[in-house]
């Protein structure tokens, strides 16, 4: 008999909901809600890097998506939906009450900010992560050292004391801190107390410094000494942490009805959209998988044995059972990359535009086919453009860092610089410049792996970037001088979460079965023009020297 789940994907931008056949990974249905609250930017500030998100475009988008998605099934397909599992961005948490309410959604805080989840990309704590590497130093115990030994503003605890310090209500409201991943499924069981919140080691250990050598969370001592403010707090967060192939509990009557779904469905531990990504696009033991979005996850997956004890530096954590059970996650990334891109283009985009809409030349339908046509076909002419230039050592040379640098070696306040600009710099050349630049920014996390005894067989792309790039993959591969496997499957994020569906209901008993049942393989192979690479790595020691001269003169 056919099974059915749901891979629910929470991004940056929208919320995808995606049905399959459990028994063979074939897609059923899928539908997309975009956020209209963060659409039109609400609670956000990009110039002191705000970045907000209300829970409401989350509560409004699981229950567009999943409706649409059973819309004109048969009752006997809804019947045998067994398992949801989900996905978010992170680290994305938000201040709660007992009940575990966003603040967010209790009248008096519905206008504030700080209320709202802190998106993966705010970077408003940077001070806070400052004081905690500090603190760290002097430590007898590094508790940093399974997360690359640098802590990140786009983390839980710099984004929790940043929230204390700056906003006194929130501070005599809040009763704890929870990561977007682990409130949709105590959302979707019902939960009404923080005692029943389950946290799963996907957030916990990457972002929140639970550790099995720890016992649990760096003690209460420890944060104590970092700032006033985080005295007692780890009493607030459970010790309990749960892996991404357990059970959340079963949805809610509410829910069911909501939803319209059986009254049997089990509800997953949720995890990171990165992670789980990797588990959608088959992840293997030292394959670098690269999740291509607005920024990128690189991760791995190695055995204890092949670990041998070391911590990795520079990198994002490295967590037992993150990704895969038993194995060592590794993860790693950049703070942006699609999102560079994005940039570019409204730097083009936005004078014409202003232009179109106030002409009185053009009817307003012809404003919108106008703009809609620039929008959608702009990126595409610059790769072509970018494609015919000639490789030179000379170049327009760009540094990734419009976000901040993730890894390796975690430092917010960097920012991006271009070089090598002259009056016959044409926009095809700075686009080139920063593609290629984010593919550097790539191979600097490759070669920290290396570095640090990590082999790094191969790549697996995934995520829009890998599906919609050509130009841009072909470029990974001569600068990695290594072969990039792409992925066939568009939504690996939520296929990797209707795999730990799977698993949670009981379909199959190991994720790696899901993985082989429901994997959809690989379309293409991209590999390197040897006749590039020897350029492509001059060009690259160029990068590596611009950016030691940003980090040293103008940071």
């Amino acid at each position: 008999m056919n099974k059915y789940v749901f891979g629910v994907d929470f991004g940056t931008d929208s919320v995808r909901s995606l049905l399959v056949n459990a028994l063979n990974g074939e897609e059923i249905a899928t539908s997309v809600f975009y956020y209209p609250r963060w659409k039109n930017q609400l609670f956000c500030h990009p110039v002191l890097n705000q970045f907000r998100q209300h829970p409401l475009d989350y509560l409004e988008g699981l229950t567009y998506t999943i409706k649409a998605c059973l819309q004109g099934l048969s009752e006997e397909i809804i019947q045998n939906i067994k398992g949801i599992s989900i996905d978010t961005t992170g680290s994305t948490p938000v201040a709660v009450d007992e009940s575990g309410t966003p603040l967010s959604l209790l009248p008096e805080f519905a206008d504030n900010p700080n209320a709202m989840f802190i998106l993966w990309k705010d970077h408003t704590s940077i001070e806070e992560a400052e004081s905690i590497n500090k603190y760290n130093q002097q430590s007898n115990i590094d508790y940093l050292q399974y997360v690359g030994g640098i802590y990140s503003s786009e983390w839980f605890w710099a984004k929790l004391l940043h929230i204390l310090k700056t906003d006194e209500k929130i501070r005599s409201n809040i009763a704890s801190f929870v990561e977007h991943c682990d409130w949709i499924p105590f959302v979707l069981t019902g939960g009404k107390s923080l005692k029943d919140l389950k946290r799963g080691i996907c957030a916990a250990g990457h972002k929140a410094l639970w550790s099995e050598s720890f016992d649990g969370y760096p003690p209460n001592d420890y944060f104590a000494a970092i700032d006033a403010l985080l005295d007692g707090f780890t009493e607030k967060l459970h010790q309990n942490i749960y892996s991404t192939d357990s059970i959340a509990g079963k949805i809610a009557p509410e829910w069911s009805e909501k939803l319209g779904l059986p009254l049997d469905v089990t509800i997953g531990i949720g995890a990171f959209d990165a992670h789980v990504g990797a588990v959608g696009g088959q992840i293997e033991p030292f394959y670098l998988s690269k999740v291509m979005g607005t920024s990128t996850c690189d991760m791995m997956v190695v055995s204890a044995k092949d670990l041998n004890n070391k911590c990795v530096k520079g990198i994002c954590g490295q967590v037992k059972g993150s990704i895969l059970p038993g194995l060592y996650g590794l993860e790693a990334g950049q703070s942006a990359f699609g999102d560079v891109y994005a940039w570019f283009k409204n730097l083009l985009l936005m004078p014409a535009i202003k232009i179109i809409e106030e002409s009185a030349m053009l009817s307003e339908d012809q404003k919108k086919e106008l703009i809609h046509s620039l929008d959608s076909n702009l990126l595409h002419k610059l790769s072509q453009q970018a494609d015919e230039l000639p490789l030179e050592i000379s170049s327009t040379l760009a540094v990734d860092w419009l976000n901040g640098r993730r890894t390796p070696d975690a430092e917010q306040r960097l920012e991006g610089a271009m070089s090598h600009l002259n009056l016959g710099t044409e926009a095809h050349h700075v686009f080139r410049a920063l593609v290629e630049a984010t593919c550097f920014g790539s191979k600097a996390i490759v070669e920290r792996f290396i570095m640090e005894g990590i082999p790094v067989n191969g790549i697996i792309g995934l995520g829009g970037v890998a599906k919609k790039s050509p130009f841009i993959m072909q470029m990974l591969a001569d600068i990695l001088n290594m072969p990039v496997k792409v992925h066939k499957s568009e939504q690996t994020c939520a296929l990797g979460a209707a795999m730990f569906a799977a698993t949670a209901a009981g379909i199959y008993s190991q994720v790696e079965q899901a993985m082989q049942a429901m994997g959809a393989g690989f379309e293409k192979t991209y590999y390197p023009n040897q006749e590039k690479v020897d350029l492509y790595q001059r060009r690259y020691q160029k990068y590596l020297s611009l950016g030691n001269y940003l980090e040293k003169n103008l940071m």
